[in-house]
């Protein structure tokens, strides 16, 4: 038996559980019913949950089952209703979609174990790879889900703003400009919102992490789906092309490295493939257009996981250095901002050729 850190899993499962691993087996019929047969192996990347596989041996000598166990993250109710990620879980089940869910426990739930490999950040860089990323993220914005088709980008990100304001001391609000960011939210929704912008189901948090490749099928999978919400497919498509930044197998997760975000031939590529796999071949102009949207929404990305960095280094115990990540993120939406919205609006005082001078 692995140890987990907090200590939620030490020595043994705890009675919850193994009640919910007993129903499982049970609907199985050929594991072997002894908890302390199972071997827990820890799964490495995730920067909220704390997610295991477990081994489960059958009656069948060699054969094994397999499983996986996700403990949520301390804090996230700050971010996201859990009921409301359940609901989309199941029903991304319903569509074929992601792993299927086996049963929830206070701290966490079981989730069916997907034979494919998560990918690493290299893997994003890799043509084919990225192809099969971006067809899949366009049946994922495709995908019919309850609910009105309401943008919640906007008013999630004022939200945020509220509970970092409540929990930082007036240090950080003051270096994190917090007093200024909900005019820049309502300027950045203004100057994004526009009649012709596709609004689709968004996973919002496709890093590399949250995608799986099953390498016989060259299938893609994507996983994890607390952030997804209705949104423009342009915010998601810009969101993850920030993530081809960071490496959080690195030694230094939070670190985030600018120079390999996408060159323009590999945004344009991605869009393409992006807009074919709905089967036809879209007009330059088309392809352009969302160009030109993706780029404007990775001002809304920063803002978005800069206000996340700020309240996870109050709320996460997780060691990564979510301030830091923070720090970036903010650098770069005032760094950027001018140039991608040609706009005059004044910055605040601390702000200075484009950098924030931070106060340390």
């Amino acid at each position: 038996m692995v140890m987990k850190t907090n200590g939620f899993i030490e020595g043994g499962f705890p009675d919850e559980l193994k009640r919910v691993l007993r129903s499982v087996g049970s609907e199985w019929g050929d594991v072997v019913d002894d908890m302390e047969a199972l071997q827990v192996v820890p799964l490495k990347g995730a920067m909220t949950n704390e997610v295991f596989r477990i081994i489960w041996p059958t009656k069948c000598g060699n054969l094994n089952r397999n499983i996986l166990v996700r403990i949520y993250g301390e804090g996230v109710e700050a971010f996201f209703n859990r009921d409301n990620e359940i609901r989309t879980f199941e029903c991304m089940s319903k569509h074929g979609q992601g792993p299927r869910l086996l049963g929830r426990f206070a701290d966490g739930r079981v989730e069916e174990f997907i034979h494919a490999r998560t990918l690493s950040a290299a893997d994003l860089r890799d043509h084919e790879i990225s192809a099969l990323v971006a067809a899949k993220m366009r049946e994922f914005h495709d995908l019919e889900m309850p609910g009105p088709r309401t943008i919640l980008l906007w008013n999630r990100m004022r939200g945020w703003l509220v509970q970092a304001k409540s929990m930082c001391s007036a240090k950080d609000v003051k270096e994190f400009c917090l007093d200024s960011l909900e005019n820049e939210i309502n300027m950045l929704e203004k100057e994004l919102s526009h009649d012709y912008l596709d609004i689709g189901f968004c996973h919002n948090d496709l890093q590399y992490g949250n995608i799986m490749l099953d390498e016989e099928t060259r299938s893609i999978t994507l996983i994890d789906y607390e952030y997804a919400s209705f949104n423009p497919v342009a915010y998601d498509i810009a969101n993850h092309f920030c993530e081809m930044v960071a490496n959080y197998h690195s030694a230094t997760p939070h670190i985030l490295d600018y120079s390999k975000y996408p060159e323009l031939e590999e945004r344009h590529r991605f869009v393409q493939a992006y807009l074919c796999s709905a089967g036809k071949q879209p007009s330059e102009d088309e392809a352009e257009l969302l160009l030109q949207e993706v780029e404007k929404y990775t001002l809304a990305s920063h803002v978005f996981w800069g206000l996340w960095g700020i309240i996870s280094g109050y709320v996460n115990k997780i060691e990564f250095d979510y301030m830091e990540y923070a720090r970036q993120r903010f650098q770069q939406y005032w760094m950027r901002k001018q140039e991608l919205l040609a706009s005059s609006d004044k910055a605040p005082d601390n702000h200075v050729d484009g950098y924030v001078v931070y106060d340390r």
